[in-house]
């Protein structure tokens, strides 16, 4: 099972480790991996750019020259494509074709990433963000995690990932240069991609590896229930 680096909120790193959750495990898809970054990328610009079609242009429609004759090619009117102040003939229509992605195939894609960044180490977790009382506290700790892993870049992206709990911790990290911040419910595989440095809130980690839902019976337990449900129903059946 993988494991992540734990760091306080001061910096320092823990001799603990944290379990990376099941549903970020699995086999690397980097095929799906690049699908999922052009579907984002094209959902996230608008798509309203148009150009004007030879109808739609103000010009003359009348014939510019006789048909025959003239030793020059046929042409109509100036409002053609092919002169200068014509319509576009192939141009953008305004239309937005939005690309999707089905929630499995995205939820693979990000699992991806993430395996991807956890071999880099990139990936960490931080326990204690409403610690962090000040921006400059917030921007010491990032510093100490980049210089741990020794990131170098001139200008590291750092994508922190928060839970519920923990999500006043943001106005603290908001204004620090090239640093992203999202719910850990909203995490994506283009912004986990894009960025140099990922943490993860210890919180959000904890509440995504405890079991949800019922647990179910199984062996004699099982077997034990059915017979006491074809009872109850058994006693219901009313007698003519």
């Amino acid at each position: 099972m993988s494991k992540l680096n734990l760091y306080t909120a001061t910096g320092a790193k823990s001799k603990r480790t944290l379990d990376l959750p099941k549903n970020f495990q699995g086999k690397e898809n980097p095929a799906l991996l690049a699908q999922a970054i052009r579907v984002f990328e094209n959902r996230s610009h608008a798509g309203v750019s148009k150009t004007k079609t030879r109808g739609e242009v103000t010009a003359s429609t009348r014939k510019i020259y006789r048909q025959k004759g003239t030793g020059r090619a046929r042409h109509g009117a100036v409002s053609a494509p092919i002169f200068v102040g014509g319509g576009k003939a192939h141009g953008p229509d305004g239309r937005k074709r939005k690309l999707v992605l089905p929630k499995k195939m995205a939820k693979i894609a990000l699992a991806t990433v993430m395996l991807i960044m956890k071999k880099k180490k990139s990936l960490v977790s931080v326990d204690g963000f409403l610690k962090v009382k000040r921006t400059k506290e917030g921007s010491l700790l990032l510093e100490k995690i980049l210089k741990d892993l020794n990131i170098e870049e001139k200008n590291p992206k750092v994508l922190i990932a928060l839970s519920e709990k923990n999500k006043d911790a943001a106005k603290y990290f908001r204004n620090i240069k090239n640093v992203r911040i999202l719910p850990f419910r909203n995490l994506n595989a283009y912004e986990v991609y894009n960025s140099s440095l990922v943490i993860l809130d210890k919180e959000a980690l904890d509440q995504g590896t405890e079991k949800k839902g019922t647990v179910k019976k199984t062996g004699p337990e099982a077997s034990k229930s059915v017979m006491k449900n074809s009872k109850k129903e058994k006693g219901r059946k009313v007698k003519k």
